[in-house]
């Protein structure tokens, strides 16, 4: 595996940096440590990624699926000799901790074997029909030119979650990743490179959003855009493609979420899965919890308790391994984190932990912050219950009944991501048809995404469909193909196949 501290752009089976301009890649936990300069890429670079894509297409749907298929197997035989090298990548470039970054790489290559072994499976349907002498079927076909835009807080498995079913499909891709982890992108492409993947299948744009994205996701020869990041970009990008007769996207936009924690609930459990929900990944994933509906009956107790386990997270160094949470991965993660925590006091809030910076020692070095945690009535006017802060900070609300905890759950733009802890199955099943969301859980965290498994919301969270399993409807169309075996032409709904004269 290359590792280059000066990155390029992998265009039609080329490296290259052309740009002129470089932006800078820097370890959010220590950022005196400059990890590598990348390609700042423009319109120009966009274009010739997707006329390399759109240029190798003919060939690479001509493969069978099978065919496709054995360069992801390939990967993952590359890959899986360099997981814990990966994994300290993910690390030092996004600051999350070591034991999950080993995860996202396990997740990606989770992803790969998926849709290895999904390519020797059906991917249409043979249907009857009403005349006897017909075959129909329903066949599908991939759509072309495939934009995956990708965040920085999974940047090994979400790449792989859009990239995977796009080339087995018959597409042809190119990547956006985040501009906060070009160095595991690239490392990513390398691998398949390594893998024999023919020339201007994958490719790799590097820079900012606005500079290199957009041009992507508004190009007239892309047929798909495939987006996980913020809401409003998402928005943007959804207004963009619906001006595009031919253009379809999927978008993944985070969300609010909550854990219903019922006064039955197995007690030490639910303060354990509220932490794991709030503050893995130092609460930087789209399913993160931010809101704790608490019944009344257990909620000063369950308060101390989740608390005090919240003031002794080990904060530090991602790449130690008794590290908990480590650093937010920017100076304006940071300043959006406190503008939220200060919008809480402001809001009536009464704050139980300070969520501070921290600045003594080395973490003064990098981006570090303790957790903010604060108990608040609902209130559908409050913007800090409403709004995504993308960092370690809980509000925790009490209810009354199980329809007022339905209620403040579902008074949100956003419905991606739930959990309910309960020993009761009529309260879970009443949570799991009354509430919004696209993932559930129950008696557990709300992480631990599985690749078979759907993963998307609903509402202002998305489209309902980025998932490993689920992308093969955004990849691909469905047609209907209806064989006749007669001489004669004989219709449906008893319509005449002949002609008067």
């Amino acid at each position: 595996m290359i590792t280059l501290l000066q990155g390029a752009n992998y265009i039609g089976g080329k490296w290259i940096n052309d740009t002129g301009e470089v932006f800078e890649d820097r370890n959010p936990s220590d950022t005196n440590e400059l990890l590598g300069t990348f390609p700042r890429s423009r319109e120009q670079q966009a274009n010739l990624a997707v006329a390399a894509a759109r240029a190798a297409f003919p060939a690479w749907r001509s493969l069978s699926r099978i065919n496709r298929a054995e360069f992801l197997d390939t990967f993952v035989q590359l890959v899986k000799s360099d997981k814990d090298e990966l994994a300290r990548i993910i690390s030092r470039e996004c600051g999350k901790c070591i034991a999950e970054a080993r995860a996202d790489v396990v997740e990606g290559i989770h992803t790969a074997q998926y849709w290895f072994g999904r390519a020797r499976t059906p991917s249409g349907e043979v249907l009857a029909s009403e005349i006897p002498e017909k075959d129909s079927y329903v066949y599908r076909k991939p759509k072309g030119v495939v934009i995956a835009i990708t965040p920085w807080n999974f940047p090994f498995a979400i790449p792989l979650w859009l990239i995977c079913p796009s080339l087995v499909e018959g597409n042809t891709v190119v990547l956006k990743p985040a501009e906060e982890t070009p160095l595991i992108a690239q490392c990513l492409i390398e691998y398949f490179e390594k893998a024999g993947l023919p020339a201007g299948v994958l490719n790799l744009v590097q820079g900012y959003g606005e500079e290199a994205g957009w041009p992507l996701v508004t190009h007239p020869d892309v047929d798909t855009v495939l987006f996980t990041g913020s809401a409003q970009v998402g928005a943007m990008i959804k207004e963009a493609c619906a001006k595009d007769y031919r253009k379809f996207c999927v978008c993944e936009m985070g969300g609010k979420n909550a854990m219903i924690v019922c006064d039955d609930a197995d007690f030490d459990l639910a303060v354990n899965a509220a932490i794991m929900s709030a503050f893995r990944t130092t609460g930087q994933r789209c399913v993160s919890v931010e809101r704790l509906i608490v019944q009344r009956g257990i909620f000063d107790r369950f308060v101390a308790g989740f608390v005090e386990k919240a003031r002794q997270l080990r904060i530090g160094d991602p790449l130690d391994e008794n590290t908990f949470m480590g650093p937010l991965v920017s100076a304006s993660g940071g300043e959006k984190f406190e503008y939220y925590n200060e919008l809480a006091v402001k809001e009536g809030a009464r704050v139980l932990l300070d969520g501070g910076r921290m600045t003594e020692g080395n973490y003064g070095r990098g981006h570090f912050f303790r957790p903010f945690v604060y108990t608040l009535e609902h209130d559908s006017r409050s913007r800090v219950l409403r709004e995504e802060v993308f960092g370690p900070h809980v509000a925790v609300m009490p209810f009354n009944t199980l329809e007022d905890a339905v209620r403040i759950y579902n008074d949100s733009e956003y419905a991606f991501a739930l959990s309910v802890c309960s020993r009761d199955y009529r309260k879970i099943r009443a949570v799991r048809n009354l509430c919004d969301f696209g993932v559930g859980y129950v008696n557990l965290p709300t992480i631990g995404a599985e690749v078979h498994l759907p993963f998307g919301g609903l509402k202002k969270s998305g489209t309902g469909m980025p998932s490993a399993a689920g992308l093969i409807d955004a990849v691909t169309h469905r047609v209907s193909w209806t064989v006749n075996h007669d001489t004669e032409i004989r219709l449906a709904q008893g319509l005449s196949g002949g002609i008067s004269e």
